[in-house]
């Protein structure tokens, strides 16, 4: 699948924009600000029902405006057409209809149009808390299994009742006990599809570091979880003193994390600029190689400023890689555009290649 015509109306600083695209290679320069990221994230939304960047939907419509709206034109493998609509405004409504039919719930779209971003934000995977990790894992497999969304928004309900009932004056041992239970049988179904997962991508990314590097150091993931020493139902007995005592849940899924390794030691320690760039490049193409095993269809790819901190061996092998058949449609966003008329030859392909300043193509 690939999209083949966006329109936008008030998203971020895009008052108005209507775009045709290349199935194959997209590239959009413009200064820092211009609004290339804007699109990229534009083109996320269509899929994930929400920004990858902004974590409150406000932020996404444009200043001063009330509403803004997202339409998607989608060609699918057979050449039918899948059409997307969504609107948002600044009270909080949001709306998503696939070919003018509305969704019961948003959580049900996702998956329909699988996408993998690329973007400088990544860094939070190696420099942030473990919530980021978390977010990266619930964000793929969300993609690749309505029921681990399903049991994740359970999870995070039952999670959130059984810490305001730690919280208050009077603690029901029989309430606590019910939300217990509830919990294990939902962190079960998670952590078995965390575990699978991480045993898939450890190797991909591996294989994919090692072709960017030239194969100078060894890389490694290791996926943390409470779940490994008991199911949870046994850790929550074990410690229902402890959490009374600090009135929150202290054991579960919710504090699982990967650590990331290079050589054998924290790659967020030891790894230079461009080794954690290279990483976390790699670590998404494993993604989007999962995902293509799964879905039987490649994902769109986002690439937003990934040449940057980057020598140019790693740039031209990533360029070989992305432009061959085994990925679908890409797009890719610089500052430079002498280096994307530079990538465009190198690739030979089909392209389109377009400019944008101030939230406008020009």
């Amino acid at each position: 699948m690939y999209l083949k015509k966006i329109s936008i109306t008030n998203f971020k600083n895009i008052p108005e924009a209507q775009i045709c695209f290349s199935p194959k290679i997209n590239c959009i320069t413009g200064i820092n600000g211009s609004g290339k990221t804007n699109l990229l994230d534009a083109v996320y939304y269509l899929s994930m029902t929400k920004s990858f960047f902004s974590g409150l939907d406000l932020y996404t419509i444009r200043y001063s405006t009330q509403m803004a709206t997202l339409h998607a034109e989608y060609v699918k493998e057979d050449g039918t057409e899948e059409n997307i609509s969504l609107s948002l405004d600044i009270e909080g409504e949001k709306h998503i209809k696939r070919n003018s039919k509305s969704y019961n719930r948003l959580s049900d779209h996702v998956g329909l149009i699988p996408i993998v971003m690329v973007s400088p934000a990544d860094t939070c995977l190696i420099n942030e808390s473990g919530e980021e990790r978390r977010k990266f894992l619930n964000a793929i497999l969300s993609q690749l299994d309505r029921e681990y969304l399903r049991r994740l928004q359970n999870y995070n309900q039952l999670l959130n009742q059984r810490n305001r009932l730690l919280k208050g004056t009077y603690i029901s041992d029989e309430l606590l006990s019910t939300f217990s239970e509830q919990l294990s049988s939902n962190a079960s179904y998670i952590y078995k599809a965390r575990r699978e997962f991480c045993d898939k991508l450890l190797p991909l990314v591996a294989d994919y570091y090692k072709m960017l590097s030239g194969g100078r150091e060894d890389v490694d993931i290791e996926y943390k979880s409470d779940l490994e020493t008991a199911p949870l139902a046994d850790l929550l007995e074990q410690n229902i003193q402890k959490d009374k005592a600090f009135k929150y849940t202290t054991t579960g899924i919710q504090r699982d994390d990967l650590l990331f390794l290079m050589n054998g030691f924290p790659i967020r320690r030891c790894g230079s600029q461009g080794q954690q760039k290279s990483f976390l490049i790699s670590l998404k193409l494993a993604q989007f190689s999962i995902m293509k095993e799964i879905h039987s269809v490649p994902p769109v790819l986002l690439l937003d400023d990934v040449f940057d901190k980057l020598d140019m061996q790693r740039v031209e092998y990533l360029l070989r890689l992305v432009a061959s058949d085994f990925f679908g449609q890409i797009f890719i966003t610089d500052s430079s555009k002498v280096r994307i008329s530079t990538i465009l030859e190198s690739i030979n392909g089909n392209s389109v290649s377009m400019e944008i300043e101030d939230g406008r193509i020009i």
